[in-house]
């Protein structure tokens, strides 16, 4: 994703308690920590690359990062909270330009795992920097896995602007915890089918999946596509494209955490969330 930009691509980790030990004052059993590891989406600007976006309102492709800065937001929140737990932050980040350089419709890709990708639009770009960090994330043995991201303009048609977060899981009760956490913060939730068939939108005749499937159904076709690479632990995707930036703001019939411009949607999830985890485990 990053051969078109002359920024280079960046692979952000950060780890709280990276020794898996309880932190000094909590409880002195000396047991070692769950691992919970986040996962938000960074594409610092987003033109869709050679399968370029219409000019209007690209000027709001720069909050294409909001689920990096959700998890950078949130480690940050984490540590001074120090809470009993093993958290790790993986943010994938990256431009998507148009150059001579720039990846194309037709090109098969390798990702991390080796399932190998055939490039549909360039413009699907999120979830294939998704799938190595999810990939990378098994290194960890990770309790769970929670990923965010501005994936697709369809969760917003499907849900509607400033209205929910869609989540997709692999884990009933991973999803039952973000559930709590998003009525107790207050930022919204709303579980999304992950069915198997939505394979068949993304299959490819020349790679192992095809990274897109189309507008038909295609909050679901990006989820099942994320899913391929999310193995070995419990997983959510919370596709926030809906959330993540607000036009206007203000109005009190809406949730205050709508303000104009970037909303920080995820991070008092995520906080919650985790101080769930630590309270209960």
């Amino acid at each position: 994703v990053a051969q078109g930009s002359d920024e280079p691509a960046a692979f952000i980790i950060l780890e709280h308690n990276p020794g898996r030990e309880e932190p000094s004052g909590s409880s002195p059993s000396g047991r070692d920590l769950d691992t919970v590891v986040l996962v938000g989406k960074g594409i610092t600007f987003d033109t869709g690359g050679i399968s370029l976006k219409s000019r209007e309102r690209m000027d709001r492709m720069r909050s294409d990062m909001s689920g990096g800065a959700v998890v950078l937001a949130t480690m940050y929140v984490v540590g001074m909270l120090n809470l009993p737990l093993h958290v790790v932050g993986l943010v994938p980040a990256t431009e998507n330009m148009p150059s001579a350089r720039a990846y194309k419709p037709g090109d098969v890709l390798t990702a991390m795992n080796g399932k190998t990708i055939e490039i549909i639009s360039t413009d699907a770009e999120g979830r294939l920097v998704l799938a190595d960090a999810l990939a990378y994330a098994t290194r960890f043995e990770p309790k769970a896995v929670v990923d965010l991201a501005t994936l697709t303009g369809a969760c917003v048609v499907a849900l509607g602007q400033g209205m929910a977060a869609g989540m997709f899981s692999t884990d009933d009760e991973l999803a039952a915890r973000l559930q709590a956490a998003s009525e107790n913060s207050g930022e919204r939730l709303w579980r999304m089918p992950l069915y198997d068939d939505y394979l068949f939108k993304i299959e490819s005749l020349t790679a192992d999946l095809a990274n897109s499937g189309g507008r038909m159904g295609g909050v679901g076709a990006s989820a099942i596509f994320l899913k391929q690479f999310a193995e070995g632990y419990p997983w959510a995707h919370l596709d926030i494209a809906g959330m993540s930036f607000e036009e206007a703001g203000g109005s009190p019939k809406r949730p205050a955490y709508l303000v104009k411009g970037s909303t920080g949607f995820g991070v008092r999830l995520l906080v919650q969330f985790l101080r769930d985890w630590a309270s209960l485990d």
